[in-house]
């Protein structure tokens, strides 16, 4: 194994590499955020500098904007490309019902409005992020700066109603706060097990200062979930089989040193 990476790296790459088979010439792409999603953005680049890939793109956050104008990608504003084909992204979390954690990287208010934009998600990540239930990944929540301790109280509050297992709001990055691309603070809520997210995501949201969560419900097409191995596992809907895939681990590594992608 040559690879220089850890098991759950190799994951998301793999996973990346295979997202590569869903995207056709002229398609108008939404690039998500985080580290498997730049796995995806590197492989796009050179498809796009290499082999003449055209593709219009939109990014969900600055620092995807950031790496794939680095890498050669022109990133256009969604409003300018409308409706988008696709939109592929990583996740936190993914549940048996391909309801989905995002916003780790404290970008979800802009990959839900470019992935609601998208005829199809797709989520691309590895085997770790998969869950029984959400909630062991903090669930971010993005709320505006006036009242934001009025909107945290609001949040504790509800949430003694919610079926969690635990109830606890923190600011993340504590004295200094996360703040969005949009100018917004994130909050963090340690839930342990979300039993109810459809219902946990109604009343945050009937929050007047909640902007947006990070539960992504219903809205994932397919999951493509990548393992170390070089195996890529493709499921498209909830009640599909898991279709598996394998890749040759020793290609993929020399495919990355051609590349230069590391």
């Amino acid at each position: 194994m040559t690879l220089n990476l850890s098991p759950s790296e190799i994951g998301k790459f793999v996973s990346a590499y295979r997202a590569l088979d869903f995207i056709e010439s002229d398609m108008k792409l939404g690039l998500g955020t985080g580290s498997t999603a730049a796995w995806l953005v590197k492989l796009l680049a050179h498809e796009v500098n290499e082999n003449g890939l055209q593709i219009t793109a939109c990014a969900t956050s600055s620092e995807t904007t950031k790496l794939a104008e680095r890498l050669g990608i022109k990133i256009s504003k969604l409003d300018e490309l409308g409706q988008l084909d696709l939109a592929i992204d990583g996740a936190d979390e993914f549940d048996r019902n391909l309801n989905l954690i995002k916003g780790g990287g404290a970008a979800l208010l802009q990959e839900k409005i470019v992935e609601t934009a998208a005829d199809k998600l797709i989520i691309i990540t590895d085997a770790s992020k998969q869950v029984e239930d959400l909630g062991s990944f903090d669930l971010p929540v993005e709320v505006v700066k006036f009242g934001w301790k009025t909107t945290k109280r609001l949040i504790e509050n509800i949430l003694e109603d919610e079926d969690v297992d635990c109830r606890v709001v923190n600011r993340r990055g504590n004295s200094s706060p996360i703040i969005t691309d949009e100018g917004h603070y994130i909050l963090d809520l340690k839930l342990i097990r979300i039993g109810n997210p459809h219902s946990l995501s109604n009343a945050l949201l009937n929050i007047a200062g909640v902007v947006e969560t990070g539960l992504f419900l219903g809205m994932t097409n397919s999951i493509i979930m990548g393992d170390s191995t070089g195996k890529a596992s493709v499921k498209s809907g909830i009640n599909s089989d898991w279709v598996h895939s394998l890749n040759n681990i020793q290609e993929l590594s020399e495919f990355i040193k051609k590349i230069n992608i590391l």
